[in-house]
């Protein structure tokens, strides 16, 4: 097995990246290749690699969806009693990361991760799916449970208790990760890929191009 594991590789050979290219912010950047990323159909463009830290400095890592983006980040809903959400109490440092493999791109963002206003969190609950409502209740997510009979009795008992009006626990909102660096990887022939990164520096962005 770990020979054919070791077999499995792809050429990149569908687009550059150069400086002279790259916009001067990098968000701005972002939203280029994130539109592209939409008009290609790619399958859940939005799901990215959410990594925090662990008290015991493990780093901890899942995917989530992006739920929004802005002039100050990249915005993400959770349940902050979950472990992702514990952990953020302990360290607001966290990264994410997109893989678009249609694309042969990727997408690698550090920064610093806050809790956005009850207001959004109201305005995207009230957007969300019933059941996805539902969801927000039933779950202790990341908490030990029985079994998934456990689960489903715990979501009949919520639609029983909320009938059709199911608003925001306070326990469940957003997250906006403000970048202090953003890494934007273009595969490219051979395994020398175009890296360009954007490192904070006070109010201004510096772009520079990194090895392969």
């Amino acid at each position: 097995m770990s020979n054919s594991i070791a077999d499995i590789r792809q050429d990149y050979t569908l687009k550059t990246l150069s400086e002279s290219d790259v916009q001067m912010n990098p968000i701005s950047q972002f939203e280029i290749w994130w539109n592209e990323a939409i008009e290609s159909k790619i399958d859940e463009a939005n799901a990215m690699v959410l990594s925090t830290i662990k008290n015991n400095i493990q780093p901890s890592s899942r995917v989530v969806l992006l739920k929004g983006i802005n002039e100050h980040g990249f915005v993400f809903f959770t349940n902050y009693n979950s472990s992702k959400g514990n952990e953020l109490k302990q360290n607001a440092l966290g990264s994410l990361c997109f893989f678009w493999k249609e694309l042969q791109r990727q997408v690698r963002i550090e920064g610093t991760i806050s809790k956005i206003s009850n207001k959004e969190n109201d305005n995207y609950f009230n957007s969300r799916p019933y059941g996805s409502k539902v969801g927000a209740w039933a779950s202790p997510q990341s908490q030990v449970i029985e079994n998934r009979e456990w689960i489903e009795k715990k979501e009949a008992e919520i639609i029983k208790k909320f009938g059709e009006n199911i608003e925001r626990p306070e326990h469940w909102g957003g997250y906006q990760l403000i970048p202090n660096y953003i890494e934007f990887w273009q595969g490219r022939a051979n395994r020398l890929h175009d890296r360009i990164c954007y490192t904070k520096n006070n109010l201004n962005w510096k772009i520079e191009r990194l090895a392969p």
